[in-house]
């Protein structure tokens, strides 16, 4: 499949989700959303009037039975739409699970390669302070560009929600983030295990420590290096086969969001939906901006090269998915293929732009929702602590939201709130997983610069 053929057909899978998602919506879905609906409605009102005091030992029981009835109502409901569901979401879920098959191997093996090949140690040094110093600036860009964007807009104070019940949750489990779990997710006990459960940033510490390793034993060390040099391009190969049923992937991701959940979503949070986008908009232009001030006019040359790969990672909600393409597009740019190796890896660990901005963006509207007021410094705070939480959250649907629930009940916002979000998260994710792509390559692009390895066309 060509690189332009590519594109269209991406393009006309995310068109095609969209209608077919809406006709099913209406014919199929629709009822069992209502159902879902009714029994909502219910449970919120049985909610309160067991609040009321005045209730006798046998009007609690019944409303309680009551309300268990409802939930279990919504939960074969739940488990009913999903199964209408399962043709759509198959297709996406084998194209994530080949895509996934890839990753690990393909970031090991690069990986290694890019820092065996640069002979001296002191480079290796050298060029990942420069990587992770543009990384942590990028970071901290997007983390205040969402924090200044989230108040400015302010999308959630038109809500005015009332504060939950205590018992209300969002349903996604959430634990304090300590110095104790930050250092077991970098830190791999086994490799095996690191490349079983696909941790990047685990696979990423492994593979420094054996390309180090690797160019310090000398000829030996070069064998290693054809091997996996080899065994690169095969996965890539690999690679190229899995992109053909890139199309029937974004397809059914885009038809279940919407058969789910209806066009009706998309006009319920129209505007923070937009807002959002419009503040990801400006973060590209700072991210191109900033690559423009390193590699000129080249920049827009780079931007247009890897559209496909943007695309590709915004129908599917996951840079993940984008990474071989990336890579190859990089080389083709220009890029030494031992920088291209070395810091595209530990972007996907290190330089989630996107993601970064939708954990401030995300964590704020909750508060404004709920009219939880969070000066300055408490907002700074959180700022620093998601910095700290979001190191090594691989590019895959939904991990910045896990982030976010962890977030919340440190800052006394209600978790409950999370279901504000949760419906809208696919079609925020697909902005957020576009922008890491973009970020990382540009990202890549510049070291290559600074370094010399960037050869001109």
């Amino acid at each position: 499949m060509q690189k332009s053929k590519l594109t269209l057909y991406i393009f006309i899978a995310l068109i095609l989700g969209v209608i077919i998602g809406y006709l099913y919506n209406i014919y199929v879905i629709n009822a069992i959303n209502t159902r879902i609906s009714v029994a909502e409605t219910g449970i919120k009102i049985i909610n309160g009037s067991l609040s009321a005091k005045n209730n006798s030992a046998e009007q609690y029981t019944q409303l309680t039975a009551q309300r268990t009835a409802l939930a279990n109502t919504i939960t074969k409901n739940n488990n009913l739409r999903d199964d209408k569901l399962e043709g759509f979401t198959v297709l996406s879920d084998i194209f994530l699970r080949l895509i996934k098959m890839i990753i690990a191997p393909l970031v090991f093996t690069t990986l290694v390669i890019g820092v065996a090949k640069v002979d001296d140690i002191k480079a290796v040094g050298r060029i990942g302070g420069k990587t992770l110093l543009w990384f942590l600036c990028a970071t901290l860009v997007s983390l205040l560009l969402g924090m200044l964007l989230v108040n400015l807009f302010g999308p959630g104070r038109a809500m005015h929600l009332a504060l939950p019940d205590s018992f209300v949750n969002s349903g996604i489990k959430a634990s304090a983030y300590s110095l104790k779990d930050f250092v077991g997710h970098v830190f791999p006990r086994s490799f095996i295990e690191a490349m079983a459960n696909n941790e990047i940033l685990q696979i990423v510490v492994f593979s420094l420590f054996f390309g180090i390793g690797t160019a310090a034993i000398g000829e030996k060390g070069a064998i290693i290096i054809r091997v996996l040099d080899a065994t690169a391009q095969v996965i890539l190969k690999i690679t190229g086969y899995v992109m053909q049923i890139a199309p029937l992937a974004v397809f059914g991701a885009i038809t279940a969001i919407v058969a789910k959940q209806g066009l009706g979503i998309l006009s319920t949070y129209a505007i923070f939906i937009g807002e959002f986008y419009i503040s990801l908009i400006i973060l590209w232009l700072l991210i191109v901006l900033a690559g423009f001030v390193v590699l000129n006019k080249r920049v827009f040359t780079l931007v247009n090269g890897i559209k496909d790969s943007m695309l590709l990672a915004f129908g599917t909600s996951t840079s993940e998915a984008a990474y071989p393409k990336v890579l190859v597009e990089l080389e083709r740019f220009g890029c030494s293929d031992k920088i291209v190796s070395f810091v595209l890896p530990l972007g996907y660990s290190f330089n989630l732009d996107g993601g970064m901005m939708y954990m401030t963006f995300a964590s704020l509207f909750v508060a404004q929702a709920y009219n939880v007021h969070l000066p300055l410094g408490q907002q700074l705070t959180m700022l620093l602590i998601l910095m700290f939480m979001s190191k090594g959250v691989a590019g895959v649907p939904r991990a910045a939201l896990v982030v976010v629930a962890a977030i919340l009940p440190q800052f006394n916002i209600p978790e409950a709130g999370f279901a504000l979000i949760i419906g809208i998260d696919p079609l925020l994710d697909m902005g957020r997983s576009a922008t890491n792509v973009l970020g990382n390559a540009i990202a890549t692009a510049v070291v290559s610069k600074w370094e010399g390895e960037l050869t001109d066309f």
